[in-house]
C-alpha cells in the first residue's frame, strides 16, 4: 500500500507520518517512511535548491520542473522497488503537493501538473491523508522550528491560507483517496483520528 501525508506547512503531517510508520512497524508490517521533496539521494541534493533560499528563487514553473525531476528519481529508486517488494510506503508529502503549491498557490498552472504527472510520475497514493489546521497556528509552529528549510513560510499568511484551501479542493476533487484529518489537538489525538480513517 502506498500512502501519503499532505497539508499546509507546519500542519503535523511529517509527525503523523512517523506515527503511523511505527504503528503499522509495531503490528508486524514492512514499512517505508520517506519524505518529498527528497526520498532518494538524487532527491535528497534537488531538496536543498527547492527549500532553501529566498521564496521567489525559483519560477513556479522551474520550481515544478525540479519537484518531477525529485518525485521521479524518488519513485524510480524507493517508491517503486518499496511497493514492488509488498511494503508499505509511506510518504511525507507526494503529487497532491505539486497540485496545490505549483498548480494553484505559486501560479495557475494545474493542468501543465497533471499533464506532467502524466508523463513522468503516472502513480498515486491509494490513500492520502490531509491533516488540515488554522493557517495561523501552522505558521507559526513553522517558524518556531528554525533552520535554514523555511523557503515556503518565508511566503506569509496569505500564501499558507492558499495552500490550505488547495488541499480541501483537492479533497473534495478526489474523496474516494483523500480524507481529511483535523489536525487539532495533541499529536496522540490526531494519530488516532488518522488510524480510524486507514481503510
Amino acid at each position: 500500500m502506498f500512502i501519503s501525508f499532505e497539508g499546509i506547512d507546519g500542519s503535523g503531517k511529517s509527525t503523523q507520518a512517523r506515527h503511523l510508520a511505527e504503528t503499522l512497524r509495531q503490528s508486524g508490517r514492512e514499512v517505508v517512511l520517506t519524505r518529498e521533496p527528497g526520498g532518494s539521494e538524487g532527491a535528497e541534493e534537488i531538496r536543498r535548491l527547492l527549500v532553501e533560499g529566498g521564496g521567489e528563487r525559483w519560477s513556479p514553473e522551474t520550481e515544478l520542473l525540479l519537484f518531477m525531476a525529485a518525485r521521479r528519481d524518488h519513485v524510480e529508486r524507493m517508491i517503486g522497488p518499496a511497493l514492488a517488494r509488498g511494503e508499505i510506503v509511506i510518504s511525507d508529502r507526494f503529487a497532491d503537493s505539486s497540485r496545490v503549491y505549483q498548480g494553484l498557490a505559486r501560479a495557475e498552472n494545474r493542468q501543465l501538473v497533471e499533464e506532467l504527472h502524466r508523463l513522468v510520475i503516472g502513480i498515486e497514493p491509494q490513500i492520502t491523508f490531509v491533516i488540515d489546521i488554522n493557517p495561523e497556528t501552522s505558521l507559526a509552529r513553522g517558524k518556531s522550528r528554525g533552520g535554514t528549510e523555511d523557503r515556503y513560510e518565508s511566503l506569509g499568511l496569505e500564501f499558507q491560507q492558499r495552500l490550505r484551501a488547495g488541499f480541501l479542493a483537492l479533497s473534495r476533487e478526489f474523496p474516494e483517496r483523500i480524507r481529511v484529518i483535523d489536525g487539532s489537538g495533541s499529536e496522540d489525538e490526531v494519530a488516532r483520528r488518522v488510524l480510524a480513517a486507514l481503510p
